[in-house]
């Protein structure tokens, strides 16, 4: 019998990546699903940046680049982090990866080895402990509340670091709940983080342009310059430029780590694809007016879904700051029946969900976070609607 690696036993699925291919599985036959599981924007990439990658393509732009990433891209990063986020880092200190996700799985491989402990903040992106595991290390999660917005307590960060904490992991705002950390509550962290000078801050700041509160985006480096050589920025292009199928990520931080970074890129995918790294370039330097208006949209429809998931009785959302996410609270469900079934947690909620009223739903378990579902409003405010519908519907047939 063939023998696996002992490493896929500290892994599991991506339960948001599993869902979203079953959701997408039923809309292939013909069901009609309203699908809230996906993590990528419903709008296109805009035109100027895929031409940009048919230029290359009709330029023979289509060999192998340096595995950081073409010089002018890893320059246009660096004027962005510097232009956006008041952050100043070299080109020799970015490395441009195959998304946000590789980025970090670059990070953990360079960084960590067996038993070290990296920081995570509940509830969390699904990735990031198996991310972890992978380099052999061990997450340890710091829980968050609701009620306190989803903010860090700086004596439970205290606490959880041990002297083998290598990093903690910064996610504003946040996939699955959509908060954003004030100036106030970064510093926190910055305070407990600088009396550790060998633990690292890593930022994911993916969603930092999906922004509603009217502000402007911090992370940890702009409210702490005294942490400026030991932060990691990891960013990319999913997000805020509609290139989710794109794959370009990348990450910034001390020259020491980025280079280790790239030598295990050199071993593993080497460099990203050569003509998405020429998009990647139009998006950093080319309009606004498409994402400023994917944004006021997504806000739209934010406003219209907390709005109706705080009508349905037994359910509570609280507004989200930032990312096209709401993570409304059910816990007022479970244990209650459903066909004279128990909904006993949030899979099997999600589960019913699917199965008898075709309606993806993230259950919010995976990222730290029992009682509550990931709802994305990634989709049009039609199909907002008509889910909203059904998720009510399913409420008024419980026991």
């Amino acid at each position: 019998m063939l023998k696996l690696s002992s490493r896929l036993d500290a892994i599991k699925p991506s339960p948001t990546l599993a869902l979203n291919a079953r959701a997408r599985a039923l809309a292939a036959k013909g069901v009609d699903v309203v699908s809230f599981a996906a993590g990528e924007p419903d709008f296109d990439t805009p035109a100027f940046i895929k031409q940009a990658a048919i230029d290359a393509l009709h330029q023979g732009f289509t060999k192998y680049t340096a595995t950081a990433g073409i010089p002018e891209l890893r320059q246009a990063i660096a004027d962005k982090l510097w232009n956006d986020n008041a952050l100043r880092f070299t080109p020799d200190q970015i490395l441009v990866s195959c998304g946000a996700k590789h980025s970090l799985y670059n990070v953990f491989q360079a960084l960590l080895g067996p038993g070290d402990e990296v920081v995570i903040f509940s509830p969390y992106w699904v990735s990031y402990p198996d991310i972890v595991r992978l380099a052999g290390g061990e997450p340890v999660i710091v829980e968050t509340r609701e009620e306190d917005g989803y903010g860090p307590d700086p004596d439970a960060l205290h606490r959880a670091i041990t002297p083998r904490t290598r990093a903690v992991v910064i996610n504003s705002p946040s996939n699955p709940s959509g908060a954003v950390l004030s100036d106030e509550a970064l510093r926190q962290i910055a305070d407990v983080l600088e009396d550790h000078e060998e633990v690292l801050a890593i930022t994911d700041d993916i969603y930092e342009k999906l922004l509603y509160t009217g502000g402007h985006f911090h992370n940890i480096a702009n409210v702490a310059p005294m942490l400026e050589d030991r932060v990691v920025v990891i960013n990319g292009f999913s997000k805020a430029y509609a290139m989710t199928g794109w794959r370009v990520g990348y990450a910034a931080g001390p020259k020491r780590l980025i280079s280790g970074m790239q030598n295990i890129q050199d071993q593993s995918t080497s460099n990203p694809t050569s003509i998405a790294q020429k998009a990647a370039v139009a998006a950093l330097t080319g309009p606004k007016d498409e994402l400023q208006k994917m944004v006021a949209e997504f806000k739209a429809r934010r406003d219209l879904f907390v709005a109706g998931l705080n009508q349905i009785p037994g359910i509570t959302c609280r507004m989200p700051e930032g990312a096209f996410y709401v993570f409304p609270n059910v816990k007022a469900l479970l244990g209650r029946r459903y066909k004279g079934t128990e909904l006993g947690d949030s899979l099997r909620l999600s589960e019913v969900l699917l199965d008898d009223f075709q309606l993806a739903a993230v259950p919010g378990a995976p990222f730290g976070a029992e009682g509550h579902l990931r709802l994305s409003f990634a989709t049009s405010r039609q199909a907002i609607e008509r889910g909203l519908e059904r998720l009510g519907k399913l409420v008024s047939q419980l026991s």
